[in-house]
């Protein structure tokens, strides 16, 4: 099942004070483009209270009450622009209430908000990140509220950029590429690391790599390629500076060695200037019972 075919639910993480308006505005823009519906999921914050099952009953009626008048104004707008949608209010770390809500609801998206460069948002860059990436069933959308503010702002018509990595999910991560260019009518920019080995050799990873992912370039996707030297996420985070892209997108592991934050992907949710699509290799099958 491709990108295009499995996008018929986006859950979207909000809050109550503005900072998902990023996430939610990529998430309307997504959704009109693919005919998906809109799930709204609001959860309580456990970094505000030491275990939820203590919160006083009032206390926690007044929070739901404020998130439902919120939700229902969220959704009210997209449904003037025929977006369909429906809200889940729930408890819990917000990671494992994203993830539940996502399967329930057999989301073909994740769109999560940060605060930007200025700190953590309602997802942190970090922990709370990296589980949401490696369990969610589906790809992860994480959008800084500062995406478009100032030297940070896509150019009109922006391209989207594929960060190419030899793992198991570069391919689903170039087929869900190559498909957000051909919608949003976007150039395709495969991004490359060069090792030390790969530039003393004189190695050109554009002459094979379009063709090993499947990637064709035609007068619906134009496909450029840019080769630079370095370290993965170096080299991503400085091909972002030079192009501007509207969206990145990359393909990250399910598992590894080491514990902790690691991985070009986990690197760029924490540097990257513009949205991060994280795809998982499993992102193209159907998901069970769906």
């Amino acid at each position: 099942m491709s990108f295009a075919t499995g996008l018929k639910t986006i859950v979207v993480a909000t809050d109550l004070d503005g900072r998902s308006g990023a996430a939610l505005e990529y998430a309307r823009k997504l959704a009109g483009a693919y005919g998906a519906r809109v799930v709204l999921a609001h959860g309580l914050d456990p970094m505000e209270y030491a275990a939820v099952d203590a919160i006083p009953g009032q206390v926690l009626t007044g929070l739901t009450e404020k998130a439902r008048a919120v939700l229902d104004e969220l959704a009210s707008g997209l449904l003037q622009e025929g977006i369909p949608s429906h809200s889940e209010i729930r408890q819990g770390a917000i990671a494992s209430m994203l993830v539940d809500v996502a399967r329930q609801y057999c989301a073909g998206l994740i769109v999560v908000g940060t605060q930007g460069l200025g700190g953590a948002g309602p997802v942190i860059v970090g922990a709370i990140a990296e589980q949401l990436v490696r369990l969610a069933p589906c790809p992860v959308l994480a959008v800084a509220a500062d995406w478009n503010a100032g030297d940070f702002r896509p150019v009109p018509g922006g391209l989207v950029m594929l960060a190419v990595e030899r793992n198991e999910a570069m391919q689903a991560a170039a087929d869900t590429a190559c498909s957000l260019a051909q919608t949003f009518h976007r150039t395709l920019l495969m991004v490359h690391a060069r090792s030390a080995d790969q530039a003393s050799a004189a190695l050109d990873p554009c002459d094979t790599s379009a063709e090993e992912f499947g990637v064709t370039p035609s007068e619906l996707l134009p496909v450029r390629c840019m080769v630079k030297d370095g370290c993965p996420a170096d080299v991503v985070v400085e091909a972002i500076e030079e192009c501007h892209p509207s969206m990145l997108v990359v393909g990250v592991k399910r598992a590894s060695e080491t514990p902790g934050p690691h991985g070009t992907a986990f690197a760029l949710l924490a540097r990257s200037k513009v949205p991060v699509l994280c795809v998982p290799p499993e992102a193209c099958r159907p998901v069970e019972n769906c």
